[in-house]
């Protein structure tokens, strides 16, 4: 059975480029890859730009962001060495299985997942066309998981539905055509960093939002992370305190503040009297996490063959590890192997 091809327990995230990464994709996902995930486990992280392709895009942003995006996790401290990096399209096989995973689920199962609807209302609204990919990608984000004998997937609740999906799918197709695949499991982050607009303290920080004043951007300058914190929303009142349903917006800097300083927000609450003392010293601590990781990122953009050479080893790896199963599973649905 497929599950006993690994001894070692096997992990699986990736982030997609349809913008440039934030410091909520960094202290909500990325650091734990980094610090944690990296280290317990046979870990591939990719970088998912098949995914980018689900909405309009212009085709060299997308390659720039993947290319940046790439760089960007590496200098966050993914060391080559112990886990594997690797870019989505680079690997064939998550598009083949995509299409046995799509011929496994239901047009139901498809309509059903939340950020669809979101996502294709918004289109929707914009006047824009809903692209097919849009309906059919978390048969793609199923595959991704799957070609790999994932164990498990570190995703913020937001995910969380694919993750399950990809369950259904896994022990679907198992039942159907015998034990192919490892069903994996959402796994979410132990110390979880929620980081919220700093304009719209109600919505998540995102890298793809039209609005950009409240969004700190890892490759930001530091005044510009430092006039964004300054500009954030707080509210009513001048008492510092952690309320995240009352004061959303002092809460949310309280939340950035004790997730770059290994603090508690509540009892950081307590240290300050004014908004002002509060943003200010949220600025300096943001700006102590993004200094050596953009020295870094500097660094690795000056030696792009570096890049290349660890994007293309994740590659010949992913691809060792996901060819095999995959061809276990075009046996297994009845396709004549090529002579």
């Amino acid at each position: 059975m497929t599950e006993t091809k690994s001894a070692r327990r096997r992990i699986f995230s990736g982030i997609k480029p349809s913008g440039h990464l934030t410091l909520g994709n960094y202290l909500g996902a990325v650091r734990q890859w980094v610090q944690d995930d990296q280290h317990r486990a046979d870990a591939l992280f990719c970088v998912v730009d098949l995914h980018a392709l689900t909405v309009e895009h212009d085709p060299a942003r997308v390659r720039r962001l993947t290319r940046q995006a790439a760089t960007l996790l590496l200098a966050s401290g993914l060391d080559p060495e112990i886990c594997t990096l690797l870019v989505q399209s680079h690997v064939d096989e998550h598009a083949r299985l995509s299409y046995l995973m799509e011929c496994t689920a239901t047009d139901g199962e498809m309509r059903r997942m939340i950020q669809y609807k979101e996502k294709s209302a918004r289109e929707r609204a914009g006047g824009g066309s809903v692209r097919l990919s849009l309906l059919t990608y978390p048969a793609l984000m199923a595959a991704d998981i799957l070609i790999y004998g994932t164990h498990e997937v570190p995703v913020g609740e937001d995910q969380t539905q694919h993750v399950e999906l990809a369950r259904d799918l896994a022990q679907r197709f198992n039942q159907r055509y015998g034990p192919v695949f490892t069903v994996p499991r959402a796994t979410n982050p132990r110390v979880s960093a929620r980081v919220m607009d700093l304009q719209d303290p109600t919505s998540k920080m995102g890298k793809s939002h039209a609005e950009t004043a409240g969004i700190v951007y890892l490759l930001d300058e530091p005044d510009v992370v430092r006039k964004k914190i300054m500009r954030a929303v707080t509210d009513s009142g001048s008492e510092v305190r952690y309320d995240r349903t009352e004061q959303p917006g002092v809460a949310n800097l309280l939340d950035v503040l004790a997730s770059c300083t290994d603090g508690k927000p509540e009892v950081l609450a307590e240290e300050f009297s004014s908004y002002g003392a509060l943003k200010g010293a949220t600025a300096e601590a943001v700006l102590e996490v993004l200094r050596p990781l953009q020295a870094r990122h500097a660094e690795l953009c000056a030696d792009p063959s570096y890049v290349d050479g660890v994007l293309r080893a994740g590659a010949e790896r992913a691809r060792a590890l996901a060819r095999p199963r995959v061809d276990e599973a075009y046996a297994a649905v009845g396709l004549l192997p090529p002579a």
